[in-house]
């Protein structure tokens, strides 16, 4: 890391392309490189923290940043104690951007084409029947929580996020709901008891 210790505070030299004006595309290329030595690092955890510990699209957020650090390149590089903030709201402002998307898009579903047919499908469908009979049995909120957590395989902060309730709270319908479905197959006879 680029810095001084100065009365116990760290505060980051000036890198060369914080330090001259940006004149060329080489220039904007050393200014893009120093941004990913010197805040790369600090910038994907901090959007990871925000994304619930997503870190490869934090990656993504981080190179999104530099992209538009590299399209400022000239106005950031005259103003080199300015860079830090400018980046971090940058990254902050992508990871808002990406959860607004979330809530507006469906979650992705797999193509019919990759799911696996090779198998015999007797005993897979009288199963299915079995859990769908068993499912009827729950109320709609415990139908909703095995829904998002088992057949959509989101995780849980991601339910939580789709119900709009704390993931805590996910955890606790989760266990509930696979108790009630356990008990509604074991009524059926389909596990023992």
């Amino acid at each position: 890391m680029n810095g001084t210790m100065e009365a116990g505070t760290a505060t980051p030299a000036p890198t060369r392309a914080h330090a001259r004006h940006v004149a060329s595309d080489t220039d904007c290329d050393a200014f893009v490189r120093d941004i990913y030595e010197q805040y790369g690092p600090l910038l994907v955890r901090y959007a990871a923290r925000l994304l619930d510990g997503d870190w490869h699209r934090a990656e993504d957020i981080l190179q999104e940043t530099a992209a538009r650090a590299w399209k400022h390149a000239q106005q950031l590089s005259t103003r080199g104690e300015h860079i830090r903030p400018w980046l971090f709201t940058v990254a902050r402002n992508l990871v808002i951007d990406h959860h607004r998307a979330r809530q507006v898009r469906p979650l992705d579903l797999m193509p019919t084409e990759d799911l696996d047919t090779s198998r015999d499908g007797t005993e897979s469908t009288i199963t299915t029947c079995a859990v769908l009979e068993a499912l009827g049995e729950l109320n709609e909120q415990q139908r909703t929580v095995i829904r998002l957590m088992y057949y959509l395989e989101c995780s849980g902060a991601q339910a939580a996020e789709r119900l709009g309730i704390p993931p805590g709270t996910v955890k606790s319908r989760t266990f509930y709901a696979v108790r009630a479905l356990r008990k509604a197959l074991e009524k059926q006879g389909v596990l023992g008891v």
